[in-house]
């Protein structure tokens, strides 16, 4: 029977042999250490040892990128020589166990003394294995169904100011943001509990201000309260979120972790929407820490439903190739067996104008497109901002550029007068 393992790539760099330091690397996150220890027998190593699959050498440096007392110890001079390596591991040196699948394909493995650079690019798990942990709850087709939205991207909003707005400004605002029309409304990541408006008191007023808009309208826009918290606290936060009709929380997956969204996901059928602020200290860096593509695999384990991708054109720091390559991992299975794709959720700076970049990175309609300033910031109101959005999947859909029907069109004309200049 072939065995079941997880296949992870990483970028290395290193003064030494690439091959010994590979095969380095698999003895150190599986059977092995620096030397040969007592009871690692051959059978065992045959069982439960880490494999090297490839290595694909790269350009040369003449100087390290990241400093490493041990290889200065050593006297490496260099060239310093960079890879792409694959290594298998054993499922079943792991379990169920996701820190422990994190602590495997990445842990200790950026201390090595021999790497001047390593980043965690990709992680493939066998489908047996990504049976093991749970799918989305709500994902791409729970969410529309909620929201009521078929066949155009989900258009929200995040609650600006961040903080500082007391409990009947926000539900108030929120009263506003469901008349004009829009699908999905998010806290924003510093704001989840509070002194000045804290989620006992918020997610009742905030809910019945989104009941009084359905009631109005037929529409139920979906609202994610931000819950992150330490782990029983969510919990809780989750149970009143529920009881109050609410259809979504949102958590920071850095810092509730991957045990903590996984509790998360055991306690709730609410969506989770994921966010993902810090991970640009994971990623930043060329040759340190973990790409997207690792990065969406582990989290998505957990059972979330939304991620999110940044946004082409935006205010932070990703290239448009990044914000791409995000988008279509989260629109991707990670095995061939289920559906658990997650609904990507492209924010930062995106307003009408950047809407087809985002159409284009997620190859077609299957993603959320928030708005802060590109809805509350149009200068005719926030509905016109709901409507530009509208205008311009309605261009995109036949094809028809935006400059070019925005003179017909007065709330993209609008947004492209105001926000294009910028």
């Amino acid at each position: 029977m072939t065995m079941s393992r997880i296949v992870a790539d990483y970028l290395i760099e290193t003064p030494f042999p690439l091959e010994d330091v590979a095969a380095m690397m698999a003895g150190e996150q599986s059977s092995g250490t620096f030397v040969r220890v007592a009871g690692e027998t051959d059978e065992l190593r045959a069982r439960a040892a880490a494999e090297v699959l490839s290595i694909k050498e790269l350009e040369e440096r003449p100087a390290p990128t990241l400093a490493s007392a041990y290889v200065e110890r050593k006297g490496a001079p260099g060239p310093f020589r960079r890879a792409h390596v694959r290594i298998a591991f054993p499922t079943g040196n792991i379990g169920r166990n996701l820190p422990t699948l994190a602590a495997t394909v990445s842990g200790n493995l950026y201390d090595l003394g021999e790497v001047t650079g390593l980043k965690l690019m990709n992680v493939t798990v066998p489908a047996a294995y990504r049976a093991r942990f749970p799918l989305p709850t709500q994902g791409i087709g729970g969410t529309r169904e909620s929201v009521g939205v078929a066949d155009r991207p989900v258009f929200g909003t995040i609650i600006k100011p961040n903080v500082g707005m007391t409990p009947d400004a926000i539900a108030n605002l929120v009263g506003d943001l469901c008349a004009a029309g829009v699908d999905f409304i998010k806290d924003d990541e510093v704001c989840a509990n509070p002194d000045t408006a804290p989620l006992s008191e918020r997610v009742p007023l905030v809910m019945d201000a989104i009941k009084r808009a359905e009631d109005r309208s037929g529409r139920r826009v979906m609202m994610a309260f931000n819950i992150t918290d330490e782990t029983d606290a969510m919990r809780r936060h989750a149970d009143l979120v529920a009881q109050n009709g609410g259809t979504c929380v949102m958590a920071s997956l850095n810092w509730c972790g991957l045990s903590g969204m996984e509790t998360l996901r055991a306690h709730t059928d609410l969506a989770i929407h994921a966010h993902r602020n810090g991970f640009g200290a994971m990623s930043r860096h060329p040759a340190l820490g973990m790409a997207f593509p690792a990065y969406q695999a582990l989290c998505r384990l957990t059972g979330v439903d939304h991620m999110h991708v940044h946004g082409i054109g935006g205010k932070f720091v990703d290239s448009a190739d990044e914000v791409t390559e995000a988008a279509r991992a989260c629109l991707t299975p990670l095995s061939t067996s289920t559906d658990d794709r997650v609904m990507p959720a492209f924010s930062s700076g995106q307003w009408a104008g950047t809407l087809p970049s985002a159409a284009e990175a997620a190859q077609g309609a299957d993603f959320m497109f928030m708005c802060g300033g590109g809805i509350l910031a149009h200068p005719d109101g926030p509905a016109a901002g709901i409507a530009s959005l509208r205008e311009a999947h309605e261009a995109l859909s036949r094809g028809e550029p935006l400059d070019a029907v925005a003179p017909a069109r007065p709330a993209l004309a609008a947004a492209m007068d105001f926000f294009g200049a910028r």
